[in-house]
């Protein structure tokens, strides 16, 4: 009796179709662009040294750890945005809402005013306040400590308690 019969199916976490291409969640390509001067430092002495390449070998396995730790970076983002997505699909967010939501999931510097949500709602200030207490009523932003002026707020992650 053949192996594959005794054992049944293989889940597909033991099995992939040959043909599927391997799944990568590292960019070698981009982590030796970003360390292209040591790459081609530890290059040119590996070429005009004795050629022993141990040294290189090092360098390349020290940078596929800085790979696969920046894949983890934009994983640990893409989980985070993510979640917040999926707690903010629960309450009826208005387009400004949602906007304003992207924006501070790509990358937005600085703090968030209600100043600066009303220039990114494209809102008047009124409308910006109403907007930033409903987000705070769902559990989305949260008011940062000070207040006044300086008041600001940040994206709550959810599951996580409001302070």
């Amino acid at each position: 009796m053949a192996t594959a019969a005794l054992l049944g199916p293989l889940p597909t976490v033991f099995w992939r179709d040959p043909t599927d291409p391997p799944q990568r969640f590292y960019s070698m390509s981009r982590q030796i662009a970003l360390d292209r001067r040591e790459y081609y430092s530890i290059l040119e002495s590996t070429q005009k040294g004795d050629m022993d390449i141990t040294p290189w070998l090092y360098w390349f396995v020290d940078c596929l750890g800085r790979a696969i730790d920046g894949a983890e970076t934009v994983l640990d983002a893409t989980l985070h945005r993510a979640r917040v997505w999926q707690h903010a699909e629960k309450f009826p967010l208005n387009e400004r809402q949602r906007r304003v939501i992207g924006r501070l999931l790509d990358n937005f510097q600085g703090r968030l005013t209600s100043g600066k949500y009303a220039k990114l709602a494209k809102c008047s200030s009124d409308t910006a306040l109403r907007d930033i207490r409903s987000l705070m009523e769902y559990g989305i932003l949260q008011q940062m400590p000070g207040g006044g002026r300086s008041t600001n707020y940040a994206l709550v992650e959810p599951g996580h308690e409001v302070e």
